[in-house]
């Protein structure tokens, strides 16, 4: 009977362990790489985050939960005192508010899993200036990583600035409300 229960033990473990798990995000390698564009340009940078996790059933994708440290935003294409003022006019009002609303958040929600071999749709809620709106983007799932290519509408966040869907008559200052996000998930071992 003794030598029964550890290999019990082993057999409820190795189940728990495959039917749920929490792969955490380790926040000094994953980040959040953004690009705005502009009728004369672009800019791009990184945001980093504050937490985030994905949820897994029998190794396949279930959910997550992230949060981005709004303030760690910054712009990599630029240097000196014009990086600094961007990044400045970033965090204000005009655009993340990052003191009022020092993150955003996403929620997964529901995943369906595709034809492709670790390519899952994503469906979500992400909250961005205490705005929350409906999301869905693909998510590509290794065993150490997870990659994400998606782009957000400012607008539905209330960021106006220089948005054609508030003004008129911009011309070439028009900063277009769609900007691109390329999320890079990393996990440890």
């Amino acid at each position: 009977m003794t030598n029964k229960i550890p290999t019990l033990i082993i057999i409820l473990l190795t189940a728990l362990i495959s039917f749920g798990q929490k792969k955490t995000i380790n926040i000094s390698k994953s980040n959040v790489f953004w690009q705005g564009h502009k009728i004369t340009g672009s800019h791009e940078g990184l945001m980093m985050f504050k937490s985030g996790h994905l949820n897994f059933e029998n190794n396949k994708l279930t959910g997550g939960f992230f949060i981005v440290d709004m303030q760690s935003i910054s712009c990599t294409d630029l240097t000196g005192k014009s990086k600094k003022s961007f990044e400045e006019h970033l965090k204000s009002e005009d655009f993340f508010g990052t003191k009022k609303h020092p993150t955003s958040k996403l929620m997964i929600t529901k995943v369906e899993k595709t034809k492709t071999t670790n390519l899952y749709k994503c469906y979500g809620n992400i909250t961005i200036k205490n705005i929350t709106k409906k999301i869905f983007f693909d998510i590509k799932v290794d065993k150490t990583k997870a990659f994400v290519k998606t782009k957000i509408d400012r607008s539905k966040f209330n960021i106006k600035y220089k948005s054609g869907s508030f003004f008129d008559g911009l011309g070439d200052s028009l900063i277009y409300d769609e900007f691109d996000l390329k999320i890079n998930l990393f996990f440890d071992k």
